[in-house]
């Protein structure tokens, strides 16, 4: 597996190489694993990194590098071992024998690995591209309304009430994966914002399918058409598969914004005059 870029933004060197060496694990320990068997990892690589984030003298010791790899799994083993599946604990021991930056990155790192297996196994139930589609729209009405950002990453605000709030958002149709993804992201948020996060979640999702994400914005919907030729188009230009991500901007009057990671295509009529505008001084 590749192109973790999102989620590693904030990680240092030493825990991206470790966070790479425990994905690389999950997918190897899990490479038989029905879409049950994955959800039973992602939850408890999830509960592990509760336990981790609980008791700071254990979250140390186990990301203490000056300890020896083999001490740590030890370690772990005698903690864990008894209570999850061979996959997990081959996770957990990769994790543990693994260097991080930071101790709170090893937690960081339980958990976008557990979520991991949560997409995977929606991927088992051919459901993942309806997650990415909920988890990208989700993310789009979170960063529309700070005041909703704010109340669902504050960490002080009540769970119930932040549950009846997602409850509202995702309604009755949400995806199973969706809802357990956002809840965990609600409760523990790795890095950045609720908004962010979930724009992180989708990417991963796309990741998956070995695609990039083209987020597209418009002033009015594309067509089905429309949407095919785009992809085509971008597929082509960037030499492998492209999806889209769609938000509807009428600001933007007409024309086309498109971005591809960090390259963005302005060709809308709201982007020219304001390059017009700049040039004119």
């Amino acid at each position: 597996m590749s192109g973790t870029s999102g989620l590693l933004a904030d990680f240092h060197a030493a825990s991206r190489d470790a966070l790479e060496a425990t994905r690389r694990r999950l997918a190897e320990a899990t490479a038989q694993a029905s879409a049950g068997d994955l959800g039973t990892v992602a939850e408890q690589l999830d509960a592990v990194a509760d336990l981790l984030r609980r008791e700071a003298v254990l979250r140390r010791t186990l990301a203490d590098s000056s300890r020896s790899a083999e001490d740590r799994e030890g370690l772990a083993d005698r903690l864990v071992a008894q209570q999850v599946t061979s996959a997990t604990a081959d996770v957990v021991r990769t994790a543990v024998s693994s260097a991080w930056s930071r101790p709170d990155d090893l937690v960081a790192g339980l958990r976008i690995v557990g979520r991991e297996a949560l997409l995977a196994s929606a991927e088992q139930e051919g459901r993942l591209d309806a997650v990415e589609d909920e988890l990208f729209r989700l993310g789009r009405i979170v960063a529309a309304q700070p005041d909703l950002e704010r109340l669902l990453g504050d960490p002080a605000a009540d769970p119930e009430g932040k549950q009846q709030v997602l409850d509202r958002l995702l309604a009755d149709k949400a995806e199973p994966t969706t809802r357990k993804l956002v809840a965990q992201l609600v409760a523990h948020p790795v890095g950045g914002g609720i908004a962010q996060g979930l724009e992180r979640l989708a990417e991963l999702a796309a990741q998956r399918r070995e695609r990039s994400v083209a987020t597209v914005r418009s002033p009015i919907a594309l067509s089905d058409q429309q949407q095919r030729r785009l992809a085509d188009a971008l597929t082509r230009i960037y030499r492998r598969d492209i999806t889209l991500h769609l938000e509807v901007d009428p600001a933007l009057v007409g024309g086309l914004v498109i971005q591809v990671g960090d390259e963005v295509i302005d060709g809308s009529v709201a982007g020219r005059l304001d390059e017009l505008s700049r040039r004119l001084g």
